[in-house]
């Protein structure tokens, strides 16, 4: 396979047209579209449906472009390396990760890695829906949960669980009534929660007095006593330490887990294993404990 013309098919696809990525690119219009017709009959696959004012990948074109995106990410990465002499991360990598975690430690350890790789540029964005890595250009994803996905790789870095909590001055009803609680918005609201504690199980009747749509937001207005929340253990553990929080039962149900995930390919970017290894230095247990640490440190 002519990998120059694979390339010239991956920027196609990637910018979405051949205007597009001629003028990205700075190449004539009429190479590329010559280049990729060359690969299509070598191939002889239809790899695009040509309308009028349209381009759109066929289901052959976009299987292409996911596995080729990363061959050729790969393949660049390991000439770069080759021609500094090294194997030394530089360059560009861009992570996504959940909203929360962006929000508590990821400052703390963008510039902690940074600091030690002076030059890898990093960008970070947190989103908490499911991004596409290979269209939307990331190295690498943090993601809670995530589902399966055969294109991807990954492990878990971090665990985390969710408890009730409440201020001291809420008192939980003894007798099955519903406590006021604040909820994260979206979806459907339960209205009890089922949690463990040392006494036993048990069953909190809530009902929603406010919805908010950050997890930080919920913890705040927790503290401020307008009702019980439930929330990772890791952004209260400090709160109940100091007695700003009281622990009513950790909520039934199997643990958080984040995760690293990254394109399925048999090497990595210098890059990419730096930071999975500064996350697994941040991180040596996984345990939430270590995530209040960074959240608190």
């Amino acid at each position: 396979m002519d990998l120059l013309a694979l390339a010239d098919f991956s920027l196609v696809a990637r910018h979405g047209g051949f205007g597009r990525a001629a003028r990205a690119a700075g190449r004539p219009k009429a190479t590329l579209s010559r280049r990729v017709a060359e690969l299509e009959s070598s191939l002889s696959l239809r790899l695009f449906e040509r309308g009028g004012r349209t381009l759109k990948l066929t289901q052959e074109g976009r299987a292409l472009h996911e596995r080729a995106g990363a061959l050729l990410t790969e393949l660049e990465a390991t000439a770069a390396a080759i021609a500094s002499g090294g194997d030394r991360p530089r360059g560009r990598l861009r992570v996504s990760a959940p909203l929360l975690f962006g929000q508590t430690a990821m400052g703390k350890l963008a510039a902690g890695f940074a600091l030690r790789h002076p030059e890898v540029r990093l960008e970070v964005t947190t989103e908490d829906r499911a991004v596409d890595m290979v269209e939307e250009g990331y190295d690498l994803v943090i993601r809670v949960d995530p589902d399966p996905d055969e294109s991807l790789v990954g492990r878990i870095f971090l665990r985390d669980r969710l408890v009730v909590v409440a201020s001291p001055g809420l008192e939980r009803p003894a007798n099955g009534s519903a406590v006021p609680a604040v909820v994260r918005a979206g979806g459907d609201q339960p209205r009890s929660w089922a949690v463990t504690a040392p006494a036993g199980g048990a069953r909190i009747a809530v009902e929603p007095v406010l919805q908010l749509s950050s997890l930080i937001m919920v913890r705040d207005a927790v503290r401020a006593g307008v009702g019980a929340g439930r929330l990772p253990v890791s952004l209260v553990m400090q709160d109940l330490a100091a007695g700003r929080l009281v622990h009513w039962g950790n909520v039934e149900g199997p643990e958080i887990a984040l995760w690293t995930l990254y394109p399925s390919r048999r090497l990595l970017s210098a890059r990419v294993s730096a930071f999975l290894d500064y996350l697994r230095e941040a991180f040596p247990l996984g345990t939430p404990e270590e995530l209040a640490a960074c959240i608190g440190g």
